[in-house]
C-alpha cells in the first residue's frame, strides 16, 4: 500500500461526523498504519435553512462543497447517507463503496409517546420529506405536514419547543446517535416506503483515482450494494430528485433482486406501486420504473413539477 494518508471531507453535523468517524475506524481496521484526517465543511445545504431543499436545489446542496474538495486534492473521499446522494452522479466522482445498511425505516417521534393512528387529529408533524408527507397524508389526511430543517438535534430541539406534535425522521440516524429511545414508532415499510438507499452509507472518490478505488474496495457490501443501485436506478429512470414522492426498497434474497417503488402525489390520494425481482440491480430499477410509467408516472410526475413550478414557497 503506497498511499499513507487519506483525507475525508466531511460536514460538522453530528450525523456527518458520527458517518466519518464510523468510516474512518473500519478503514483503520484494515489499514492500522494508515493516517486518517476528518475536514470539516460547511457546505451550502447547511446554510440555506429558510427553505425546503427542493426550492433551494435539493440534496445535492449537502454534498458540492465536498465533491469540490476532492476534485482540488484537499480531500480524498466523502462519507454520506446513501438516501442523500443524487441519483446521477457527476462524471468526475465514483462510489466504490456502499454498504452498512442499518435500520431502513422511517420513525415517528412524539414527546407524548402516540404512534401515527393515535396522533390527534390535526396533529403538527414535521418533515421536509415530501415522500414522508405524502405517504403519512395516504394513512392520516387528517394531518397537518409542516416543513422542518435543520440537523438531527434542531428538529427534536423544535419538537420538545412545541413547535410541532410529532416529527419523521430516518430510524438509522436516531439509532447511530444513541437516540432511538425518542422513536415512538418505526413506520412499517408498507404503510411508509424508504427513499432510494435510505440507511446505507456511501464512499464518494474520484473516479481516476485507481489506487485508492483499489483500497477502498474491501469496505464495498456487494448484497447492500446492489440492493442501493436498483432503488437509485428507479430514481434515476424516472429523473426523480428529492422534491418526487418516491420510495424504492430492495431486499436480497440468494442471488435475486426483489424491488419495490412507489410514486404518491403530493397529498398522498393516489399511488403507483410496482415491483420486479431479478439478478441484474440495474435492470430491476429500470424494470420497476418502467412498470410505473406505464401505469401513469409521466403524468403524475408532469402535475408534481407542474404544481411546485406554480408554488412560490411562501407559507
Amino acid at each position: 500500500m503506497a498511499r499513507r494518508r487519506i483525507v475525508i471531507a466531511t460536514r460538522e453535523s453530528t450525523l456527518a461526523l458520527w458517518q466519518a468517524n464510523f468510516i474512518r475506524e473500519r478503514l483503520l481496521d484494515v489499514y492500522p498504519d494508515l493516517s486518517i484526517e476528518l475536514l470539516g465543511m460547511t457546505t451550502e445545504g447547511d446554510r440555506w435553512q429558510s427553505s425546503p431543499l427542493s426550492e433551494v436545489g435539493g440534496k445535492g446542496l449537502f454534498i458540492k462543497e465536498l465533491e469540490e474538495a476532492i476534485l482540488k486534492g484537499t480531500a480524498d473521499i466523502a462519507v454520506h447517507s446513501m438516501k442523500d446522494v443524487p441519483a446521477q452522479l457527476p462524471a468526475p466522482f465514483a462510489l466504490p463503496v456502499i454498504g452498512y445498511r442499518a435500520d431502513v425505516r422511517d420513525a415517528l417521534v412524539c414527546p407524548q409517546g402516540h404512534g401515527l393512528m393515535a396522533l390527534p387529529a390535526g396533529a403538527r408533524v414535521g418533515s421536509s420529506s415530501l415522500r414522508r408527507q405524502a405517504m403519512l397524508l395516504a394513512q392520516r389526511g387528517d394531518l397537518k405536514m409542516l416543513p422542518v430543517r435543520g440537523n438531527v438535534g434542531t428538529r427534536l430541539g423544535k419538537l420538545d419547543a412545541g413547535e410541532y406534535d410529532a416529527l419523521i425522521l430516518a430510524a438509522a440516524g436516531l439509532e447511530r446517535l444513541g437516540l432511538a429511545g425518542r422513536i415512538c414508532e418505526h413506520l412499517a415499510i408498507d404503510v411508509c416506503l424508504p427513499a432510494a438507499g435510505q440507511g446505507a452509507l456511501g464512499i464518494e472518490c474520484a473516479a481516476a483515482d485507481e489506487e485508492l478505488l483499489t483500497m477502498l474496495e474491501v469496505l464495498n457490501d456487494p448484497a447492500v450494494s446492489d440492493c442501493v443501485r436498483a432503488e437509485r436506478m428507479v430514481s434515476a429512470t424516472l429523473g426523480a430528485d428529492c422534491s418526487t414522492p418516491l420510495g424504492a426498497y430492495a431486499r436480497k434474497q440468494a442471488d435475486r433482486i426483489e424491488l419495490t417503488a412507489v410514486l404518491c402525489t403530493a397529498d398522498g390520494s393516489r399511488m403507483l406501486r410496482a415491483a420486479a425481482t431479478g439478478t441484474d440491480p440495474l435492470a430491476t430499477g429500470r424494470e420497476v420504473a418502467s412498470s410505473l410509467l406505464n401505469d401513469g408516472a409521466a403524468e403524475l410526475l408532469a402535475a408534481l413539477a407542474s404544481s411546485a413550478a406554480g408554488d412560490d414557497g411562501r407559507e
